[in-house]
Parts: structure tokens; C-alpha cells; sequence
């Protein structure tokens, strides 16, 4: 079972908008594959998911319902196969709080998108632009399907 973990600063706007996207598609493909999100702060452990992430997901309709923060825990990089972090900045931290055999299955969400411009998946908790963050991670979605299979 392929088990991937989304991780942003504080898990209320990007990772749970990617565990909530991937979710669905994980289910209407009958994959037998486990998705989560957390963050690298403790911030808004225990809120839901953004109003703005819940409202675009209703929109979109998807479910937000379960998607409450949590910080990475220390039995999260042995537990996932996938740890990807939406910007380097949530990159370098879980690197940096990763046991070192278990670094390389950190990995930055649009880092397997080909000929990719940006590189970071900006933070609609300040950008306000909740439907760039969906068209990013909708843009990413294939590429980490066809990565995930590869597994197997």
C-alpha cells in the first residue's frame, strides 16, 4: 500500500487541498493507497481546513470534511512512503527534522512537474489566491500518479 504524506507551514490551506484532491482521484481509481497532510508548525494544530481551502474544495465538490491540522510527527517518516512539501522552505525543515535514512522520501510537490517555471506552490493563506494553489496542484497531479505507480 502506497501511503503519501502532503505537508505544508501550518496544514490548513495547501496540504489539505492536495490530501482532499488526491483523495478523490485515489478513490475513483479503486487505489488501495493511503493519503494524509500535516505541517511543519505547530500553529493551527487541531483547526480545520481554511474557510478558503473548504469553500474552493465545496466548489470543486470535494470534501473537506476530516481535514484537520496536525504537526509531522517523528513516526510520520518512517510510516509514509511520499513525504512532499509544497515549498522549499517546508522542504528544508522536514529534512532537517527527518532521521537521515529517511530524507529521500522527502520531496518538493512540483519537483516532478516537467519544465516547470516555479518552483513552490505560493501560500494562499497570504496570497489569497486559493485557485492558483487548486490549478498547481491539479497541475502536478498525473506526474505523482505516474511516480507513485512506478513504486510498485
Amino acid at each position: 500500500m502506497t501511503k503519501i504524506l502532503f505537508v505544508c507551514l501550518g496544514n490548513i490551506c495547501r496540504s489539505p487541498m492536495a490530501e482532499a484532491l488526491f483523495q478523490a482521484e485515489i478513490t475513483a481509481q479503486g487505489l488501495d493507497w493511503q493519503v494524509d497532510s500535516a505541517a511543519t508548525s505547530s500553529w493551527e494544530a487541531g483547526n480545520p481546513a481554511h474557510p478558503g481551502t473548504r469553500h474552493l474544495l465545496a466548489q470543486k465538490g470535494l470534501s473537506s470534511e476530516g481535514l484537520i491540522s496536525r504537526q509531522v510527527a517523528e513516526a510520520d517518516f518512517e510510516r509514509f512512503d511520499w513525504i512532499i512539501g509544497m515549498d522549499d522552505q517546508n522542504v528544508a525543515a522536514l529534512r532537517k527534522q527527518a532521521p537521515k535514512q529517511y530524507r529521500d522520501k522527502i520531496h518538493a510537490y512540483l519537483s516532478v512537474v516537467p519544465e516547470q517555471q516555479e518552483t513552490e506552490i505560493p501560500d494562499p493563506y497570504y496570497t489569497g489566491d486559493f485557485e492558483e494553489t487548486y490549478r498547481l496542484i491539479k497541475l502536478g497531479m498525473p506526474y505523482w500518479f505516474a511516480a507513485f505507480g512506478e513504486e510498485k
